[in-house]
């Protein structure tokens, strides 16, 4: 991914001219990373049946697994990005891959409890080098769109999501934990692409300035802000609370509510996640036709009448509202990163650290809390109380209303 000589002229070009074939190339590639990224942390949740099996553990240790994991993935993610915007660190990408490789062969072989969490930490700190930095780059080779940028690069991480549980069915469930190994191999390749990604991102600092857009022109007061950011953080804990009831336990839903098999419920949770995908592509695009408010409005709130029918509803059905609801429910993400972007602009890695970190823990959070209420109350039980979590989209209404760019 060597710079061109036409590659000397996107300083100076508007920020439409700046979509070159080498520039899509790269939000390509940072798509790719992403997919292969999130296709291994998707290895995670879907052998917790086998995992739950062979060393008999309850549901409130899964969501421990699923704590460790998300916590490490977000906590490091908004420091990471803080400095990263002042300091930029091209070499973190394929550091933060390799430290991803351990972690999944460290899955593959562990034997306790324990290991299993220390396995989840690694994979966790691997994620939290990349998506600060690789959104970074993204945004750089966007071209002024910045949505359809964002949602590129996302929904590379939602088709790894969906590719994840299809592959642990075909590769994992049927010969056993060892064969986690085998991903070891989409690891080893995400290096090499990440290598190339900042190999890129290493010549065209000087063309790009990091802190694009630096002078606020929503003149919108630091208060008001600050506020803009926690209704942002709030409508992100809606989404993945509940996305964290899918992600962690869809496949234990299905098993207990329709008897289905391992592999069965597996099929369904692909489903569900390739909707995610698909509606994370349109969110951006959309978003920057449109304005980021209104895909909120729609993608959250909009969703609250299919996911409280859900729980009600036979098993066709239950298929058919989860991908309804995973496709509008994923087309908010996009909107929410780049609106807040907007409101700070010049921290473009730290917000997207911060607003990754958030998605993290609090689908990590959840996933312990609703490992524990699973317990107590049954499975079913969760799906019936977390319906009512897309109803938070109504605090839209306070978001602010930026001027389109």
């Amino acid at each position: 991914m060597s710079s061109s000589p036409a590659a000397t002229t996107l300083a100076g070009a508007s920020p439409i001219s700046q979509a070159s074939p080498l520039v899509i190339r790269v939000i390509g590639a940072c798509a790719l990373a992403h997919l292969i990224n999130d296709l291994i942390q998707a290895v995670l949740p879907a052998i917790y049946p086998m995992l739950k099996l062979n060393y008999g553990l309850s549901f409130a240790q899964i969501g421990l697994i699923t704590l460790t994991f998300q916590l490490t993935a977000s906590l490091l993610q908004p420091w990471v990005g803080y400095h990263t915007d002042r300091h930029p660190k091209p070499w973190l990408l394929p550091a933060g891959s390799l430290c991803t490789l351990v972690g999944i062969l460290m899955l593959a072989f562990v034997g306790s409890f324990p290991a299993i969490l220390l396995a989840s930490a690694l994979v966790g700190i691997g994620s939290s080098t990349f998506h600060p930095e690789a959104s970074r780059i993204a945004r750089l080779a966007s071209g002024g769109r910045y949505g359809l940028a964002q949602s590129t690069f996302q929904v590379g991480g939602n088709a790894g999501t969906a590719f994840g549980p299809l592959l642990a069915a075909a590769i994992i469930i049927p010969y056993g934990q060892g064969n986690v190994a085998w991903f070891g191999l989409f690891a080893a390749f995400a290096i090499v692409v990440l290598y190339g990604l900042s190999r890129w991102y290493r010549h065209h600092l000087t063309l790009f300035k990091l802190k694009q857009g630096g002078v606020a022109t929503h003149g919108l007061s630091a208060g008001r802000v600050k506020f803009a950011l926690l209704i942002l953080a709030l409508l992100v804990f809606s989404k993945y609370f509940y996305m964290a009831s899918f992600t962690s336990y869809f496949t234990f839903f299905l098993i207990e509510k329709f008897d289905l098999s391992v592999a069965s419920s597996q099929l369904y949770l692909f489903l569900f996640l390739g909707a995610v995908a698909a509606g994370t592509f349109f969110g951006g695009p959309i978003g920057d036709r449109i304005g980021r408010k209104q895909v909120i409005w729609f993608s959250i709130l909009g969703v609250a009448p299919f996911s409280l029918l859900l729980p009600h509803v036979d098993l066709f059905w239950t298929g058919v509202l989860s991908m309804v609801i995973g496709f509008i429910l994923a087309s908010a993400f996009s909107a929410i990163v780049v609106f807040a972007q907007e409101l700070m602009p010049g921290n473009v890695g730290m917000i997207a650290g911060l607003f990754f970190g958030l998605m993290f823990g609090f689908g990590g959070i959840g996933g312990a809390l609703l490992g524990y209420l699973a317990d107590i109350h049954g499975i079913e039980e969760v799906f019936l109380i977390c319906s009512f979590l897309p109803l938070l989209g109504i605090l839209t209404a306070l978001l602010p209303s930026l001027k389109k760019q």
